[in-house]
């Protein structure tokens, strides 16, 4: 992996982990909470996806991918928090 993928990886994980926790919590987690969150968000997201069916290409869509992974993350951390 080569410098700009880094960097790119990291910037799609820190927006995709700045959405997720608005649309959850109503804010963000700061810069290294939220890149955190969207890495493991895209891991969960392409894991949804790819049960799904789902192919998503491209800069917006590994941003989407990590977005609704996030999402899934935060809603099942907070419904085992209420447990």
């Amino acid at each position: 992996m080569d410098t700009n993928s880094l960097l790119m990886f990291l910037l799609i994980g820190a927006i995709a982990g700045w959405l997720a926790g608005n649309f959850i919590k109503g804010k963000g987690f700061g810069i290294v909470g939220n890149i955190i969150i969207g890495i493991i968000g895209a891991l969960v997201g392409g894991f949804l996806f790819g049960l799904l069916g789902i192919k998503a290409g491209g800069i917006i869509g590994s941003l989407i991918t990590a977005t609704v992974g996030a999402v899934v993350l935060l809603y099942t951390i907070r419904i085992i928090k209420k447990a």
